[in-house]
């Protein structure tokens, strides 16, 4: 027990990375009914893009002042391929069957990356990414790295800052509208395709937020990097409710402290050492989602359609 709040920290700081990445496949989701699979490399792209920022910085720059051009760099990036692929690869697509723009999604994940590795040669390998120095932080018994701090201050102020633009400004309101009835919204004077742009948009800012606190608390970015923190991402939006955007971020928690609690407690269990440990963290979290959906299809703060209708 005396590990437990070291655990939990552990999942919190994992699944608020998840959350921020998961609002984006929900918001798109929510919107044009579009599984974005591209969205873990508008996470990657992000990171680099942040990397980028501090490589040109003159040395000896702090990173702490370093940190607010990250993130206007790793957003400015994420946003620009975010956008553009929407309006290029998705767009022409709306009236296509769902498979079309499905395999598109999975192919311009694969261009992403492959734009990454050539444009940093040295991409093959995980490139640094600077990380706070210090000793760790002690927090209600556990121990947090500096790094992590970032994560843990930057989610929920996204979430506060998402809400109140969703529910107390005209395009958050033109975004519900959207997501209940497109064609209503439109007749009704709202700019859908712009509504549909500043979804993506967004989406890919919180991704970028999200690759910088991945730097930092990995101290490295990879261009394979977006594929699996993409996949457990969607995995979060799943588990939460896809299209609530609050259910993303709950999603998010609930899979990464499930990750936690499962690598450092399952190995512990008489007859159960062959399935304790990080190797076995993705099969209990996959796990988890399954037995959600057995029960509960919609996610946790799903709606039905039948209680919709």
């Amino acid at each position: 027990m005396h590990e437990l709040p070291q655990q939990l920290a552990n999942g919190l700081i994992l699944g608020a990375m998840y959350g921020l990445i998961a609002i984006g496949y929900t918001m798109v989701y929510g919107i044009v009914q579009l599984i974005n699979f591209a969205h873990g490399e508008i996470f990657m792209v992000g990171g680099f893009g942040a990397l980028t920022v501090f490589l040109i910085l003159p040395d000896g720059f702090a990173l702490g002042a370093a940190i607010p051009l990250m993130i206007l760099g790793g957003v400015i990036v994420s946003v620009a391929f975010a956008t553009a692929a929407e309006r290029f690869a998705y767009r022409p697509l709306r009236s296509a069957p769902r498979l079309a723009p499905l395999i598109t999604a999975i192919g311009l994940s694969i261009v992403l990356q492959q734009i990454v590795w050539m444009w940093y040669p040295e991409a093959k390998k995980d490139r640094s990414f600077p990380q706070f120095q210090g000793e760790p932080i002690d927090i209600l018994g556990a121990t947090v790295q500096r790094g992590d701090l970032f994560v843990i201050i930057a989610a929920p102020l996204c979430m506060i800052a998402l809400g109140l633009f969703v529910s107390k400004t005209r395009s958050g309101r033109g975004m519900q509208a959207t997501a209940q009835d497109p064609d209503t919204a439109k007749l009704m004077g709202v700019n859908t395709d712009r509504i549909i742009v500043m979804a993506f948009a967004i989406g890919a800012a919180f991704a970028a937020i999200a690759a910088v606190a991945y730097g930092l608390k990995n101290g490295q970015v990879g261009f394979r990097m977006g594929f699996l923190m993409g996949l457990k991402a969607f995995t979060a939006a799943v588990l939460g409710g896809i299209g609530n955007i609050y259910g993303a971020m709950l999603g998010g928690i609930v899979l990464g402290v499930a990750e936690a609690l499962a690598t450092g407690y399952i190995g512990n269990i008489p007859g159960m050492e062959l399935f304790g440990g990080g190797a076995w963290k993705d099969v209990w979290a996959f796990s988890l989602l399954i037995l959600v959906l057995l029960f509960r299809p919609q996610g946790l703060l799903g709606e039905r359609v039948a209680d919709r209708a």
